[in-house]
């Protein structure tokens, strides 16, 4: 299954506590590079890293994650087990001479918890995760959608190819048959120019070196193979687009040198045709995961 790098995924949860709302972008990049845009403390904010990194191999990715208290969480909340302990030792302290102040106390470390603090936002993680899980569901079958039509178009031209390279198996005896013509008709025309003569076995042996130096069969027979391979990596349930980067270069690499080798009009002709489809394949591939 074929993964775009670039999708959309938000989700929200809430509960009677607080209210999680995280969107997720992505965008096409050589490499992984992931942006967290939260309020969250940093622990958290690795957690969140991590649950993307399990769904996404490749691309620029940028994830916000917003909290807030529900409509009936408190955003202060007294530690009483704390409070308790401070007012039991200063009472202890103070004896009898003296009352302990209780606006003292409130002020003391811990006491009032703010529900930003750490161990605050340590209990919000399970939200937190459901709703960044949520967002990767929905963002990935965004993906997932965009993915299967590139797949269809590049499958699309990868038919194509093979068409046309066919057309240039076809043409490839016409272009020994061809040189051979022109080669026999120029050499024949020097002949009754200066009056001379040339054994049958040169102009045998010229044609040769030529059919030798533009045979590309070997070319064909790598570019059908990188074909075959695009196609069976293309089917495949993981999203490989590091392969498929690979296959169209090395096929517009052969279809170079077929062009090169060819000197043929017609085969040229074809050769054009199959380089605009396998741009085409690599504009799509550039924006595969």
């Amino acid at each position: 299954m074929l993964l775009s790098m670039t999708g959309h995924g938000e989700a929200l949860v809430q509960d009677e506590t607080a209210s999680v709302q995280v969107e997720v972008r992505t965008v096409n990049n050589r490499f992984l590079k992931l942006n967290v845009n939260t309020d969250l403390d940093a622990a958290l904010q690795s957690q969140i890293e991590g649950l993307v990194k399990q769904q996404i191999g490749r691309g620029s990715v940028s994830v916000r994650v917003k909290t807030s208290p529900s409509g009936n969480a408190e955003p202060y909340r007294l530690n009483e087990s704390l409070l308790r302990s401070y007012w039991l030792q200063l009472s202890e302290i103070a004896g009898g001479s003296q009352s302990v102040n209780l606006e003292s106390l409130l002020t003391l470390p811990g006491v009032v918890e703010e529900s930003s603090s750490s161990g605050q936002q340590e209990k919000l993680w399970p939200i937190v995760q459901t709703a960044v899980e949520q967002a990767l569901v929905n963002l990935n079958e965004m993906r997932a959608r965009e993915g299967d039509t590139m797949k269809q178009d590049m499958l699309a031209n990868c038919g194509l190819i093979t068409q046309q390279l066919e057309l240039v198996r076809k043409q490839a005896p016409a272009v020994i048959e061809n040189y051979a013509k022109k080669m026999a008709d120029r050499i024949n025309n020097l002949l009754e120019k200066y009056d001379v003569s040339i054994e049958p076995t040169d102009l045998i042996r010229e044609v040769g070196v030529f059919a030798e130096r533009c045979d590309f069969s070997e070319e064909t027979v790598r570019l059908d193979s990188h074909i075959d391979q695009f196609n069976e990596i293309i089917q495949r349930s993981d999203s490989n687009g590091r392969k498929l980067d690979f296959l169209v270069q090395e096929m517009l690499r052969e279809t170079n040198t077929i062009g090169s080798k060819a000197n043929d009009a017609t085969i040229a002709t074809h050769v054009v045709e199959i380089k605009t489809a396998i741009e085409r394949i690599r504009e799509m591939v550039q924006n595969v995961e």
